[in-house]
């Protein structure tokens, strides 16, 4: 079984890169959030009028690698890569990577048809719940053994999922697109090898999705 985790390192990396691109392109305020809504729109954040009204699809890839603040890309990768642990090794990286990308896009449909059209959004943690369904499918399809590692995660969920619609500022569009599609998909498409036995998924292990709260850039773009 892979420890090397190329995918997951490989988007942490990705993202990485583009927030360094966003400080010399914006300025040092994007470290703390002080950018307008404009210029993270001019980034490539996602605003539903303008990918339907102007036909701009591009922006639902480019807002998933966009980041509001240090404290942002800081909690989402360190979420990613805490899932990949586990997700990476047993879907296997390209299955792994199908998953994300697949999540991420829709996610971001979601947050195109039922986020109000002029608010921009951006975060991988759309992408990232996909992950995290994804982590709970594995765990239904282990049987009896993966409900220990579903009972470790379920308060988990929970606590985010409560983040997610209470605070504002969060996008629950790509978050709830994000989680559906990650657990229907890694439904449909694995299958635990007959040679590992499920233990080696231990629910024990420390694995834990935090909480995604970020203040939103001047009040007005939802992360995810």
């Amino acid at each position: 079984m892979s420890r090397t985790f190329v995918v997951t390192r490989f988007i942490v990396v990705v993202n990485v890169i583009v927030f360094v691109w966003e400080i010399a392109t914006m300025g040092p305020g994007i470290l703390s959030g002080n950018v307008t809504t404009q210029q993270i729109a001019n980034a490539g954040a996602l605003v539903p009028y303008y990918v339907l009204g102007e036909h701009q699809w591009w922006r639902i890839l480019t807002s998933a690698f966009l980041h509001a603040n240090l404290l942002h890309i800081g909690v989402n990768m360190y979420s990613l890569f805490v899932l990949g642990r586990f997700v990476e090794p047993a879907l296997g990286s390209p299955r792994m990577f199908v998953v994300y990308m697949v999540s991420l896009v829709v996610s971001g449909l979601s947050v195109t048809y039922f986020s109000p059209p002029d608010v921009a959004t951006l975060g991988a943690s759309g992408a990232i719940f996909g992950i995290f369904g994804a982590l709970f499918a594995i765990g239904f399809k282990f049987g009896r053994h993966g409900m220990d590692l579903i009972k470790a995660m379920l308060p988990i969920l929970i606590l985010n999922l409560v983040f997610t619609f209470a605070v504002p500022g969060i996008s629950w569009q790509a978050h709830v697109g994000g989680l559906i599609s990650g657990f229907i998909l890694t439904f449909a498409i694995y299958f635990p090898p007959r040679r590992i036995r499920p233990e080696a998924y231990d629910a024990g292990s420390g694995s834990a999705l935090d909480t995604e709260y970020e203040s939103p850039a001047e009040g007005t773009a939802p992360h995810s």
